[in-house]
């Protein structure tokens, strides 16, 4: 007697399927039990892009196998750090645990990226070894590298040679301390999380010194690679009010290439000078020695100074990168240009926008809308990023302008702020001190960082 074939090949046979059907319809079957399985997606960073794209993610795809791979054992809200250099925030308000913001059924790797390996689809790690991804979203942050300014690794942190960026509690005691002279805020010249941040400072340092009755013993000068103190045409003139009010001295086209910490003094090259003029105090406290080559050495009894940033190794060393070394992306889509199933956003993205939070809270729903209709119908979704940004820009203690704006530097400022009584909000509030220093914080971990669209 014949064994019964109880095969899915004799099966459908049986049902009157030849051979060639049989292949076609396996291949078939076996492509559904594939799509059934989870899918890998790897996010590399723990930030603010990072966070809320897993919780997004979670809420909204229920087939998705989410890791998220970085090595830091806090997170800070950092955009009150500047709140926190003029000793009007505590900074153990802006840290958490990392464990605390991790979402549930996310799984953590707390551990560095090494290499990436898109081709393969994998990435390197320092101690856990490779881990494999269908989808990849990368969100690193960028770093700091004060290798890019001479002298720079050996003064900052020092002295008064200060950062927001990389400790605002010793920049509060250095305003603290300062008993007039020259007190010095510039940037790189490479692109840096919160542009506005350096002039923040500055404002605020020229206001406390107001305060205590040595304004007239003290040169603030900001001092920047830019030709224009802000990008969009109405935050601009508001701003340009601002340094007029306080006798800020204001220097477009300065680079600054050298810092010696020991002597205190900074050196700055001319960038694009054209026709700027250089604005000197008539009591000649502020002296600038210029040298050949339009270097300018300017001594400092106070310096304040966002270091150069950039992508982080691993990022710059892969072939993911454009020329300009950042995560070459889709400025619309956050898709990557080359490898379809890789997203980018955050600071280490190729956006010409700023890296702020306030971007990417509106890129995160467009990475997140259009990974899942990746994943489960093969194409992106309809939605698109416009290059919306905001900063924040505090002008004094209870003060603050709220600059956003789209790729085209477009002003276009949230019609719920008229909600609070806001109706021009490119003009100085206090209103809008008080959603920078309270709520907007709030909105942050309650919110954000939960998964919420605010």
């Amino acid at each position: 007697m014949r064994k019964q074939d109880n095969s899915s090949q004799s099966r459908l046979c049986n049902l009157g399927y030849n051979a060639k059907e049989f292949h076609f319809i396996a291949l078939s079957v076996n492509q559904i039990n594939k799509n059934m399985k989870d899918t890998q997606i790897l996010i590399i960073g723990a930030g603010t892009a990072g966070i809320m794209v897993a919780s997004q993610l979670l809420k909204k795809h229920s087939k998705a196998k989410i890791t998220i791979l970085d090595p830091a054992e806090f997170h800070y809200y950092q955009p009150a750090w500047t709140l926190v250099g003029a000793g009007t925030y505590d900074f153990e308000k802006t840290k958490r645990p990392m464990a605390s913001l991790i979402p549930k059924g996310v799984t953590w790797i707390q551990d560095f990226a090494t290499e990436i390996r898109a081709k393969e689809k994998q990435v390197a790690t320092q101690n856990s070894g490779t881990i494999n991804y269908d989808y990849m979203v990368v969100a690193p942050g960028l770093i700091m590298d004060t290798s890019l300014i001479e002298g720079l690794s050996e003064s900052l942190g020092k002295g008064v040679v200060c950062s927001n960026y990389t400790d605002p509690k010793h920049t509060w005691e250095v305003i603290k301390n300062f008993k007039g002279g020259n007190a010095i805020f510039t940037q790189p010249t490479t692109p840096i999380k919160c542009g506005g941040a350096p002039q923040k400072i500055a404002y605020l340092a020229a206001d406390y010194f107001k305060k205590h009755g040595i304004s007239n013993q003290s040169n603030v000068v900001f001092a920047t690679p830019g030709g224009v103190v802000f990008g969009v045409k109405e935050i601009k003139q508001s701003l340009e009010k601002v340094i007029l009010n306080y006798g800020i001295h204001f220097k477009p086209h300065y680079a600054p290439i050298k810092i010696d910490g020991e002597n205190r003094i900074i050196t700055f090259k001319q960038v694009n000078a054209g026709d700027n003029q250089c604005v000197i105090n008539e009591n000649n406290v502020l002296k600038e020695k210029l040298s050949g080559d339009s270097v300018i050495e300017m001594p400092f009894d106070m310096l304040h100074i966002a270091p150069p940033q950039t992508a982080p190794k691993f990022i710059k060393e892969s072939d993911l990168v454009n020329e300009a070394g950042w995560l070459d992306v889709d400025i619309h889509s956050m898709q990557h240009k080359k490898y379809p199933n890789i997203f980018g956003l955050g600071d280490v993205a190729a956006l010409p926008t700023a890296k702020t939070g306030a971007a990417i809270r509106k890129q995160v729903p467009i990475v997140v809308d259009n990974l899942i209709q990746l994943i489960d119908k093969q194409q992106l979704g309809s939605k698109s990023y416009n290059g919306y940004s905001s900063c924040p820009l505090v002008t004094g203690y209870g003060k603050m302008i709220l600059a956003e704006f789209d790729y085209d530097s477009n002003f276009t400022p949230d019609p719920k702020l008229k909600q609070m009584l806001i109706f021009d909000s490119s003009k100085e509030h206090w209103r809008l001190w008080m959603l920078k220093k309270y709520i907007l914080p709030y909105l942050y971990w309650e919110k954000m960082m939960k998964g919420e669209n605010v």
